[in-house]
C-alpha cells in the first residue's frame, strides 16, 4: 500500500519503516498523539476539544507511568478514583477524561491504523482498549450541571444590574481610569440576559450582527441579534439562530429596554476604546475581543459584593431569560426558538419559575377541570 493510501493517523505515515528510535518509548507515544491528532482533525472536531482530549491523555500516562501498550483497565481505574476522592471533580469532567482514553485506545486498536502491529514488533504487546462502560461513569441524564445552579430572581437580576451601573458612575465619579470596561461590563451582562445568550455567544458578538427586524421597526438597528457562535453538536460548525428582541404585549412586560442601552454603548461609549475599529461588539482595553477571563472575573465581583448565592453564575442570565419570559406568558415554542434548544425538554430543564407562578398555574389548571367536570348546564346554575 502506498503511503497516499494511509489513513491520516496511520503509524506508516509517523514512523518510518525499520529505523532504529534514539527514544523508541517517547518517541512512538508522540507519534501516536500527532497521529489520533490528525484523525480527530479528520472527522472535523473542534481544536479545543482535540487539545483538551490530548492533556487528559498525557496526564493519565504520567498517572500510570507507563506508555498505551502497557496501559489496563486497573490502571484507569485508579486514575479516576484518585480524581474523584482527591480532586473532587465533576461527573461531567470525570467521564470527559475516560472519553478521552476511550477514544485513543479505538483510535490505537483499529487495525486501519496500524499501531497494534507496530507495537507488538517494537515492545512485545500491543494496546487494549481499557475504557468500558462497566468501568466509566456513564451519561445517564440531559442535565449534569451543579444542582446549585439555578436563575436569579427578579429581585437579584435587578440589584445586580444596578450594582454594575454603580460601579461605572463610582469610577467615572472618582476619576479613575477604568470607567470604560465597567460600563462595557454592564451592558455586556444585559445582553446576555436580554437575548438568553450563552457566555461564548456573548463574547463572539459583532456590531453587525445586530440589525432591524422588518416587523418591529421600533427598535430600529437591534431588532435582530444574529447568534453566529452557537453551541455545535460534535463534529459540526457552530449553530447558528436569530434572536428577536421581545417587546411588551397585552400587558405583558418586554426586553426592549436594551434597544435605548444598546445605543448608547455603540453610539456614545464603544467608540471611545482604542481597538473600537474591531468588528467585535465588546473591545478589551489590550485586545480586539474581551477574554472569558475578564467577563468571569468582573460577574464574580459583582455576584460576590452583593452577597449573593454562589450557585449564579454567567449561565444564569440565560436561565433567567427563560424563566422569566415563561412566567410572564410567552409561548414555550417561541422561547425555545428564541434560546436554539432543538427539544422543549432542554427548554423546561432551564425554567426555574417562582412558587408564586406555580400557585398561578394549579390554580387555572383546577378551575379549568372543575369546569370540564360540572359541564355547561351545572355552570349556567351557579352563575
Amino acid at each position: 500500500m502506498s503511503r497516499d493510501a494511509l489513513a491520516p493517523g496511520s503509524a506508516g505515515l509517523h514512523l518510518v519503516a525499520d529505523l532504529p528510535l534514539l527514544r523508541p518509548e517517547e518517541q512512538v507515544f508522540t507519534a501516536m498523539l500527532d497521529g489520533w491528532r490528525n484523525q480527530q482533525l479528520a472527522r472535523n472536531l473542534a481544536f479545543s476539544t482535540i487539545e483538551g482530549r490530548e492533556k487528559a491523555a498525557k496526564a493519565f500516562t504520567r498517572h500510570a507511568d507507563a506508555f498505551p501498550w502497557a496501559w489496563s483497565a486497573h490502571m484507569l481505574d485508579e486514575w479516576l478514583a484518585d480524581l474523584r476522592a482527591l480532586r473532587h471533580l465533576k461527573r461531567s469532567t470525570l467521564r470527559g477524561y475516560a472519553e478521552a482514553v476511550r477514544s485513543l485506545c479505538a483510535y490505537l486498536t483499529d487495525p486501519a491504523y496500524g499501531w497494534a502491529t507496530e507495537c507488538q514488533d517494537r515492545f512485545g504487546t500491543h494496546p487494549i482498549q481499557i475504557s468500558h462502560e462497566w468501568n466509566t461513569a456513564v451519561h445517564l441524564q440531559e442535565a449534569e450541571c451543579d444542582p446549585a445552579k439555578r436563575a436569579f430572581t427578579r429581585a437579584e437580576l435587578l440589584a445586580f444590574f444596578d450594582h454594575a451601573d454603580e460601579q461605572v458612575q463610582q469610577v467615572r465619579g472618582g476619576g479613575r481610569k477604568g470607567w470604560l470596561p465597567a460600563f462595557r461590563d454592564a451592558v455586556l451582562f444585559k445582553t446576555a440576559y436580554a437575548f438568553g445568550l450563552r457566555r461564548n455567544e456573548t463574547r463572539m458578538l459583532d456590531v453587525v450582527d445586530f440589525s432591524r427586524n422588518p416587523h418591529a421597526p421600533a427598535f430600529g438597528d437591534f431588532g435582530l441579534c444574529q447568534v453566529r457562535h452557537g453551541k455545535a453538536k460534535k463534529g459540526a460548525p457552530p449553530r447558528r439562530r436569530g434572536v428577536l428582541t421581545i417587546g411588551p404585549r397585552a400587558g405583558i412586560g418586554g426586553m426592549d429596554w436594551i434597544v435605548e442601552v444598546l445605543q448608547q454603548w455603540t453610539q456614545e461609549v464603544r467608540p471611545a476604546f482604542t481597538h473600537a475599529t474591531s468588528p467585535a461588539m465588546w473591545p478589551s482595553e489590550r485586545g480586539p475581543r474581551i477574554g472569558f477571563t475578564q467577563m468571569n472575573t468582573r460577574f464574580a465581583a459583582y455576584r460576590d459584593a452583593l452577597g449573593l448565592d454562589g450557585g449564579l453564575d454567567f449561565h444564569s442570565f440565560r436561565r433567567s431569560y427563560v424563566t422569566h419570559l415563561i412566567e410572564d406568558g410567552w409561548d414555550a415554542r417561541f422561547v425555545q426558538e428564541q434560546v436554539g434548544h432543538e427539544h422543549a425538554s432542554t427548554t423546561a430543564l432551564y425554567t426555574c419559575v417562582s412558587s408564586d407562578f406555580r400557585i398561578r398555574t394549579l390554580l387555572k389548571a383546577l378551575e379549568q377541570t372543575t369546569r370540564a367536570a360540572l359541564g355547561p348546564d351545572q355552570q349556567k346554575r351557579n352563575t
